[in-house]
């Protein structure tokens, strides 16, 4: 898939990923990078130039890509295995289980241009499931960050961590939306709006989307409270059933399917803690033919959409 040109005031978090991958292999010999021929895609030209004995590409062969990677990890190093996330996390799910997550290495799986990012190339490239998937699989932290200072935050988290990590490492340009003053923690959602009206929940690409429904809706004096849910696992489920006690509902809005993703695992802890009403919005079917932006659009994975489920929640 060709590039596009960048939007000025939108970011492409592969570009910050790639940065901090660099900074932090200058620092520590042990950390290699592993991949399925997707250099480019994965933006590791930088990396194979200045460490071209520490990228390893095993070619299009997803499983044996996670396998390597464990065996390196095994012996001590700390593999980046980055791949298109579908690929990832539907080829090779059973590496991610057994030679990842039972094991308990140290390895950093990033699912690269996640969700509908690849656009017009079709469900196929579509990773709408992967929250799914990997959420099923136990003792595997799921990072989910919303701009380049949280996609920073979350490699070096992810470096220094001692189990293994799936990241979503977006494509799609997204603003900043994070308050660096309030750094980056596993497990934390972040308040960046306060409100008790409703609370609109969203993770990744559609945190930018969530804080200007946000926005919108105060004009007409509906108080929106959104979390910024960076960790899909752990999950901070105070903050959810706090949300679920002081408003009058929750939206949950992600770049993925509405089973089993970040709107299961709300509704997962408030049932059982707090009931409320919900409005899960995610990607409902294998979508149409478009770019990454028509597509949310098209799934109302936009302000408007999410403005309008907010509103429905007020007004019921």
């Amino acid at each position: 898939m060709s590039e596009k040109p960048a939007v000025a005031g939108l970011h492409d978090c592969r570009k910050a990923f790639a940065e901090e991958l660099i900074a932090l292999a200058r620092q520590d010999a042990r950390i290699v990078a592993v991949c399925n021929d997707s250099v480019g895609s994965s933006n590791l030209k930088e990396f194979q130039k200045e460490f071209g004995d520490r990228l390893v590409n095993v070619g299009i062969a997803e499983q044996n890509m996670v396998g390597v990677a464990a065996g390196l990890a095994n012996a001590g190093l700390v593999p980046f295995v980055c791949c298109a996330s579908p690929f990832l996390t539907g080829r090779a799910t059973e590496q991610v289980k057994v030679d990842a997550a039972y094991n308990g290495y140290h390895m950093v799986l990033c699912g690269m241009s996640p969700g509908m990012a690849y656009g017009e190339l079709g469900p196929t490239h579509h990773s709408i499931e992967d929250f799914a998937w990997m959420r099923a699989i136990h003792d595997l932290t799921i990072l989910v960050p919303a701009d380049p200072f949280q996609t920073r935050e979350a490699v070096r988290w992810a470096a220094a961590a001692n189990g293994p990590v799936f990241m979503r490492v977006g494509r799609f340009g997204v603003p900043a939306v994070s308050k660096e003053e309030d750094g980056f923690a596993v497990g934390r959602a972040d308040e960046l709006r306060s409100g008790d009206d409703v609370a609109i929940v969203a993770t990744g690409t559609l945190v930018a989307r969530a804080v200007e429904a946000a926005d919108n809706l105060a004009k007409a004096g509906i108080r929106a409270r959104v979390l910024n849910v960076s960790s899909l696992a752990p999950i901070d489920a105070e903050a959810l059933v706090k949300a679920a006690r002081e408003t009058k509902g929750i939206v949950t809005a992600e770049e993925g399917g509405t089973s089993g993703g970040l709107g299961g695992a709300v509704a997962e802890i408030v049932s059982q803690r707090h009931p409320a009403r919900l409005r899960i919005l995610g990607v409902t079917s294998f979508a149409p033919t478009g770019d990454a932006g028509f597509l949310l659009d098209h799934f109302g994975l936009n302000a408007a959409g999410i403005e309008a489920a907010a509103r429905e929640l007020v007004a019921a």
